[in-house]
């Protein structure tokens, strides 16, 4: 350091740390230093070097003044003044927000002592002495002295927006950041048409919310009052996205106002609004029974989603689409982000679908309550960044309620600020008052540029109130009596906003309130045309159709398997595989032999091929895919030399679509929500997804109960989701054994998808080539309970001819029984591993009193294909469910009844099972080793016979 003059800008940590070093050995440090260090030897430096408390000892990013020769030296004084108003300056920068005027009804901000002057030792007087260049960055430029600049700054910061950048890990992001705020970049005050456009547009927001509640009083609406401003921001967003070229945003958002971003943003008619409230005279709104026939239950009118196309013909500019959501607030949030990049990526490429992350800009709608709390908005962040997720950025805009229902931020959350969560992945904030028009625009302005620029997430936490109660059958003053007196009184931002534009002579005295009349004017039009029938609500427009049956896939040549194998067995000359794993897989190439033994990961590696030849893309993630939980998979190969990848499946000659596979975060609920997103967005692609357990699947149980099961019947949403859950009883214990399967069963209802549980690989090949061929016409999720142990079990096995000839069967007929079927007289009904099992129990050989069916489709149920196969076996007398799951677990309860329609009541029909239990099995070896024993043994041992010929039990 040459002279003093680079003090401007240092931390008072680095000053200390000179004069410590001096005090030690004066030598230490430069001549010009040294010499200022001698002249504060008398006075008492210790209080006032150290760092004041809580601001801490960083940098502060600001340029220092060039040294001249001629520079004066400093006093101790001086200089620590310098410190201390640069550590002050940069304490606004970092700690601003806590001191910001957020709240529109007046509340004191949380503060900081940091923010106060008089911590740092700093008075008016002192700043004014002081060169702005101490303060630095934009808030010093035409600075008459440090006070103007610390007055800048903290209108920068500190005003009715604010923001938190220091957790950005990236310099280029946030000095981008730094500027957008101190240069003003995206601050305008409109001209006057467009302040009496913004002045009609709130107008409109507000009037809508108390037409609704005057004409229907006590319904449930969520009203968006006290956040207004949502609509304009989410207007200047999309006219941001036009302007970018982008094609489409996806929406996603919770009860709070949704009905007003449906109406205003998404354009839905005012008169079909107020349609569905005449027709509810109760909260559902929906019909009573499914009186159509065809799957078709509805949803409350504040679930419901939308879309609109801004622009006509071949003109269209930007398609936007508000998704439905059920009552689980944040749900839907890793659903945007899979719809997001399914129109972002085209897949019908050979090789990795190609991705355009600027093509689609998703938004989320976060409740204040719901987003610390909720667990799936850390996993959906988490995904922000990840290869198989990633979206180009989302941007977040935080509802903020100040209020959780009835429960205040103290007691929902341990965090200061709503949005503090975010900080953890590296993501800006913005605050800003929901009261303030022109901060709210500036605050999403800022958000959409930086997701352009950076391609990052950003969050926008808008801070308003909530006018009404949760909803509008709620008392909230029972609950936060004060709070709810300074709402009562609280001009709305509409009526705000007009007074401001009034005295800026922008609008003329009379004029807003002419916007009001014009509104309810309009409104009163819309309910006389809702009541006289020219909307009627949706469930009305359904008509009858006749349910498609499934096409059956056509066969693959056993000449082109052979030539998949050969393709999915061979790799570039450079490329070095793992030298045990390349012997593994080699071994596929025999199995396509007359002994055969293609196992399931092979089966599916063919299947695959097949599919992507006959041009449907594949996307396939979960925890571990690529190599598979069980090893059985190896999709994406590792060069044993280099950090090189190489994935057969992207190299076919014959494939038409791109296929993709990502190895998931440990998460489900996020991971399987983006999947089932992806798979409505994309619906000519076969999605996937795998749990590395089946019972893994439980934390998604929202995705799967509220979308995947029931989004078809609610919403008419569309998916053909696979779900793979590996399912079976091989002593690992509760956690690892049962997928589950009797919770698929119970959701199984007017035809919402298929659940199946296959015992051989052809068996698997064949489904998946079904799935694939029918995603288009017959829309359908599949749920499959997959093996583990059988993955490579030779009875499980299959040869090719079982993959060239033949298809999907419903029911597995006992091959060994139909030589002597007039001897049968137990009929074994299973599923899955335990089928294998039975067929390789020693006493089968020697029992020809005994056929095993397997049911490979349980739903829909395959009732007459079973009927088929009894028929088949006139003389049994008993029918035996036989599972490995407690008896009040598996398909028994769901098997049971349809058996009895179908089944001659001369005819007993009975279970095999383990008893009924609380926890899916047993935990410890020898138990599950006796249990499994037993309900063998009991089911391949018929009873002894009577002497008239009658079996007795």
């Amino acid at each position: 350091m040459q002279n003093l003059e680079k003090f401007y800008g240092p931390n008072a940590g680095y000053v200390q740390e000179l004069y410590e070093r001096y005090q030690q050995d004066p030598a230490s440090v430069d001549a010009v230093t040294r010499a200022t260090f001698d002249s504060w030897a008398a006075e008492d430096v210790g209080a006032v070097t150290t760092s004041p408390q809580g601001t801490g000892a960083v940098p502060v990013p600001s340029a220092p003044a060039e040294a001249h020769e001629d520079t004066p030296a400093y006093s101790r004084t001086q200089v620590m003044k310098i410190v201390a108003a640069s550590t002050y300056a940069h304490a606004i920068r970092e700690k601003g927000h806590l001191g910001a005027n957020l709240d529109p009804l007046g509340s004191e901000p949380i503060g900081d002592p940091a923010l106060l002057p008089e911590t740092y030792g700093l008075s008016q007087e002192d700043l004014v002495q002081l060169s702005p260049r101490v303060v630095g960055g934009h808030s010093a430029e035409g600075a008459e002295n440090a006070l103007e600049a610390i007055a800048a700054l903290k209108q920068m910061y500190s005003g009715t927006i604010s923001y938190e950048f220091d957790q950005v890990k990236s310099p280029d992001e946030r000095r981008w950041l730094r500027d957008a705020v101190g240069l003003n970049l995206y601050h305008r005050d409109p001209r006057t048409e467009e302040a009496r456009k913004l002045l009609k547009r709130l107008t409109q927001v507000e009037i809508f919310e108390r037409y609704i509640h005057q004409n229907y009083t006590g319904q449930k609406r969520f009203s968006i009052e006290g956040i207004d401003m949502l609509v304009p921001m989410l207007d200047e967003i999309i006219s941001g996205a036009v302007d970018s070229e982008t094609k489409e945003v996806v929406i996603g958002m919770a009860h709070r106002g949704r009905l007003n971003v449906l109406a205003h943003t998404l354009g839905k008619p005012y008169g079909a609004i107020l349609a569905e409230f005449a027709h509810s005279k109760h909260e559902e709104g929906v019909p009573l029974t499914d009186s159509f026939g065809f799957g078709w239950t509805g949803d409350v009118k504040y679930h419901l989603g939308a879309e609109h196309i801004f622009g006509e013909g071949a003109s269209v500019d930007l398609k936007v689409l508000l998704s439905p959501n059920p009552s689980h607030l944040e749900f839907v949030n890793p659903v945007i982000g899979g719809m997001a990049r399914a129109a972002q990526e085209i897949r019908t490429v050979a090789g990795a679908p190609l991705q355009d992350v600027d093509k689609t800009l998703p938004i989320l709608i976060h409740g204040d309550a719901a987003f610390p709390g909720e667990g799936v908005v850390a996993e959906t962040m988490n995904l922000w960044h990840l290869r198989g997720y990633w979206v180009g950025g989302t941007i977040h805009i935080i509802a903020n309620n100040q209020l959780g229902f009835t429960t205040d931020p103290e007691d929902s959350r341990s965090t200061p600020f709503a949005s503090d969560l975010a900080k953890g992945f590296s993501i800006p904030i913005i605050h800003v008052n929901a009261d303030d028009p022109y901060a709210c625009l500036t605050a999403v302005r800022i958000a959409h540029a930086y997701r352009d620029q950076f391609h990052k997430d950003v969050v926008i936490d808008l801070v308003g109130y909530r006018r009404w109660g949760h909803n509008e059958g709620d008392e909230p003053a029972f609950t936060q009596p004060q709070m709810y007196d300074s709402i009562r009184t609280h001009p709305t931002v509409r009526e705000l906003y007009a007074r401001m534009l009034e005295q800026r002579k922008q609008i003329e005295p009379g004029e807003a309130e002419a916007l009001v009349n014009d509104a309810f004017a309009v409104l009163e039009q819309a309910k006389r045309e809702a009541d006289e029938g020219v909307y009627t609500t949706q469930e009305q427009k359904i008509s009858k159709r006749v349910r498609p049956t499934l096409e059956v896939p056509p066969t693959v040549s056993a000449e082109q398997i052979q030539a998949y194998n050969d393709e999915l067995l061979s790799w570039p000359k450079s490329f070095t595989p793992n030298p045990k794993l390349a012997r593994i897989l080699q071994r596929r190439a025999s199995a396509l032999g007359p002994d055969g033994g293609i196992d399931w990961g092979q089966a599916e590696a063919l299947a695959f091929a097949s599919i992507l030849a006959e041009g449907t893309p594949i996307r396939l993630t979960g925890q571990d895919v690529e190599r598979g939980t069980f090893s059985h998979r190896n999709a994406v190969l590792h060069s044993s030399d280099s950090n090189e990848i190489y994935i057969p499946l992207q190299h076919l000659v014959d494939s038409q679509a791109s296929f993709s596979i990502y190895n998931s975060p440990l998460s489900e609920v996020g991971a399987l929500g983006f999947e089932y997103g992806y798979s409505v967005h994309a619906p000519d692609t076969l999605v996937l997804w795998e749990a590395q357990f089946g019972d893994f699947s439980n934390v998604a149980q929202v995705i799967i109960d509220q979308f995947i099961a029931s989004g078809r019947a609610k919403w008419k949403q569309n998916s053909s989701i696979v779900m793979l859950l590996p399912h079976g009883y091989e002593g690992q214990g509760p956690e690892h054994s049962s997928a589950r399967l009797e919770r698929y069963l119970q959701l199984a209802a007017q035809d919402n998808w298929r659940v199946a549980n296959c015992s051989t690989a052809a068996q698997y090949y064949h489904l998946l080539r079904l799935q694939a061929h029918n995603i288009k016409n017959y829309p359908r999720p599949l749920i499959i309970m997959t093996p583990k142990a059988l993955l490579r079990n030779a009875q499980s096995a299959s040869k090719l001819e079982d993959l060239a000839g033949g298809t999907f069967q419903p029911v597995l007929d006992d091959q060994r029984a139909q030589q002597h079927p007039n001897d049968v007289r137990r009929v074994i009904l299973c599923t899955g591993k335990i089928a294998i099992d039975l067929l390789a129990h020693d006493k089968r050989a020697h029992n020809e009193d005994i056929a095993i069916v397997r049911v490979e489709m349980l739903y829909p149920f395959p009732g007459e294909e079973i009927k088929k196969v009894l028929a088949n076996y006139p003389h049994a007398r008993e029918i035996i469910w036989v599972q490995e799951e407690p008896r009040n677990m598996g398909a028994w309860s769901y098997i049971s009844p349809r058996l009895s329609a179908i089944v001659d009541n001369t005819v007993t029909i009975d279970v095999i099972s383990r008893p009924e239990r609380s926890s899916p099995a047993a935990g410890f070896w020898d138990l599950y080793i006796a249990e499994q024993e037993k309900i063998i043994t009991e089911a391949s041992t018929l009873p002894l016979k009577q002497p008239g010929g009658n079996y007795v039990r």
